[in-house]
């Protein structure tokens, strides 16, 4: 019987830790490599493919997933559209309250020119630590005000605030009907007041394009709105097409 009880308690323990390393908070984070190859996503731990997660497509298409983090509008935001239907290119644009209470024609336009309106959250807080109620709350609540705004549903694509998650909250999302996107390019382009000059950031793009890139960018950004055209039109002729998040699942 003592025998017994202590292999429980042990059982019991390692159940306990496991559970509490869960929890841990972890950073989305991509190294990059030469040639074109696909970078390097969690410096080759983990990504989470069990939960539904997405970050990067098939090495062997070539093509291009752009998703646009849209807390807010200052006149960038409509520009990005411009291009987009310019080019006739569908992307995901991750957005927050603000834009949907104070910008409510931009996301209805989101909707209305068929690219994906997804879900970053009520409060743009850190999700590692959050409860499932808590994290359904934040869900939730920018689903209602999105449908109360627009009378639209959002899509069930979720991309944590600055790229922090535990592997509980990665469960407690697919539980709830989510995907959660990451991504495998980024740039420093949400600071306003230090926006990157245009060619580094075209550089920057351009130099590490790879097949299955999911493109995270501000649609706020100065520098994005200015180069964003060129972009796509240099991509294009590299032969890359454009695809979105549907398509991203569909063929994982």
């Amino acid at each position: 019987m003592k025998k017994i009880f202590s292999a429980l308690c042990l059982i019991l323990l390692l159940t306990s830790i496991s559970a509490s390393a869960n929890n841990n908070c972890i950073s989305w984070f991509v190294k990059s490599v030469d040639d074109h190859l696909q970078p390097n996503l969690m410096d080759g731990g983990k990504t989470y493919d069990e939960y539904d997660v997405l970050s990067i497509g098939n090495a062997d298409e070539k093509v291009i997933y752009l998703t646009f983090d849209a807390g807010y509008e200052n006149g960038n935001v409509a520009k990005i559209l411009d291009i987009l239907k310019k080019q006739n290119v569908k992307a995901t644009f991750f957005i927050l309250p603000a834009i949907i209470k104070f910008n409510t024609d931009i996301v209805i336009r989101i909707h209305d020119e068929g690219h994906i309106v997804a879900n970053h959250t009520y409060s743009h807080k850190n999700i590692s630590s959050m409860s499932k109620g808590e994290l359904t709350n934040e869900l939730e609540n920018l689903e209602d005000i999105y449908h109360d705004r627009t009378g639209n549903i959002l899509s069930k694509y979720f991309r944590p605030p600055e790229g922090s998650f535990s592997e509980q909250s990665l469960q407690y999302l697919k539980e709830l009907g989510y995907r959660t996107v990451f991504w495998s390019f980024a740039y420093v382009d949400w600071d306003n007041g230090n926006q990157k000059p245009l060619q580094w950031a075209y550089d920057k793009i351009m130099s590490n394009v790879h097949n299955g890139m999911v493109m995270l960018l501000h649609p706020n950004s100065t520098t994005n709105a200015a180069i964003l055209d060129d972009v796509i039109i240099a991509l294009k002729v590299q032969g890359y097409r454009f695809e979105t998040l549907d398509y991203l699942y569909n063929h994982r």
